[in-house]
């Protein structure tokens, strides 16, 4: 084994005792692509060192070339089969760890987006009992396909990463959440203004969460549903919506009675309109985020990054989280960023909550 960066080393402590705080006598389950390794070493290291009973790995759906032959591959009779191996493990582990290496996140650009949307569907149950039942975490390490989306180098991107891991006090930031958290969990109605965007909706008898750590990393929101008939009005995206790698540029979306009535884009209007027409649920807004970590400053399209982005908001159609007590069901979960930092507006209720990005109120 070659010499581990220190940066890596501190990532990998970050994500066994922080995030999933491992437990002696667990068992892990490891998602990772193959540019990811110096990071699966360290994490499948630390695991051991607190006494993991197994540790079994997963680089079949953490390696995008084998999912792309998958779906190329597939008769629909096969996308249709759970896969049995994989959802006897998530059964019996208690924590799943992904490691995201990206060679190309434009894998799937090319790939039928019904195929996808199938195949996603089939392993839904296996999503949500990870989701619902094991200590799970999404992360990262940098690869040039990730820099090269950000416009950066890979040094750079090195930087940025770590940075946003190693750097951030998540005890504090956690402290500091858990006032925002009380108070969107207080409000009823929100209201969002700012660049082409006018849009009001209930939150009214729904859960607020803090997200600072415990299933992504990087981390910075606090998130909820929506009350699913409740939005009205429209709302202009400031940055690309990516969805498995294809960017939708200037998406606009006017709402009535909680539903997509018109989807507009500059860039891939046609494809955006077809996937929210996959079901019922992909036209409803499932997750409505506030991101509140300021030490990503700069859009990534990267949604691990993005949608924390102290000073912007995002709105997830389709598939909402049931800890938020939402009741819209999909196959598709999609975040969208409003990025707030120039003559954007947050209301909760009543009261002007953030201006052009800053608190107004005391956290």
């Amino acid at each position: 084994m070659t010499l581990i960066d220190p940066r890596v080393s501190k990532q990998a402590e970050v994500i066994v005792d922080y995030c999933v705080k491992f437990q002696k006598g667990e068992r892990a389950m490891l998602r990772f692509g193959f540019l990811g390794l110096p990071l699966l070493y360290e994490v499948y290291r630390l695991l051991l060192q607190r006494g993991a009973a197994e540790v079994v790995f997963q680089p079949e759906l953490g390696e995008e070339d084998l999912l792309e032959i998958f779906l190329r591959n597939t008769t629909s009779e096969q996308r249709q089969t759970l896969p049995r191996i994989y959802d006897f493990a998530i059964h019996n582990v208690d924590c799943f760890i992904i490691l995201d290496t990206p060679r190309n996140t434009h894998y799937a650009s090319g790939l039928d987006p019904d195929h996808m949307s199938e195949y996603f569907k089939t392993l839904k149950p296996i999503t949500d009992y990870r989701v619902r039942h094991t200590r799970w975490l999404v992360t990262q390490f940098p690869t040039e396909a990730l820099a090269q989306d950000a416009d950066m180098s890979l040094s750079d991107y090195e930087n940025f990463l770590f940075s946003a891991i190693n750097d951030v006090d998540w005890p504090a930031l956690a402290e500091q959440q858990e006032t925002l958290r009380k108070r969107v969990d207080a409000t009823k109605q929100v209201r969002i203004l700012g660049e082409g965007t006018d849009l009001i909706f209930s939150i009214s008898g729904r859960a607020a969460e803090s997200a600072a750590g415990k299933v992504n990393m990087p981390d910075g929101e606090v998130f909820t549903s929506v009350v699913e008939n409740s939005a009205n009005g429209h709302i202009q995206y400031t940055f690309p919506a990516i969805h498995y790698g294809k960017e939708f540029h200037g998406v606009t979306l006017e709402f009535e009675d909680g539903k997509v009535v018109k989807a507009t884009a500059s860039k891939g209007e046609e494809e955006l309109n077809k996937i929210l027409d996959q079901d019922e649920g992909a036209r409803r807004i499932g997750e409505f985020g506030i991101g509140n970590n300021f030490a990503i400053t700069k859009f990534a399209k990267n949604i691990l990054f993005d949608e924390k982005i102290g000073g912007t908001i995002h709105l997830a159609l389709g598939q909402g989280y049931e800890e938020t007590k939402s009741e819209n069901k999909s196959t598709l979960h999609w975040d969208m960023i409003k990025d707030l930092r120039t003559n954007g507006e947050l209301w909760l209720d009543d009261e002007l909550v953030q201006k052009n990005g800053q608190w107004l109120i005391k956290l």
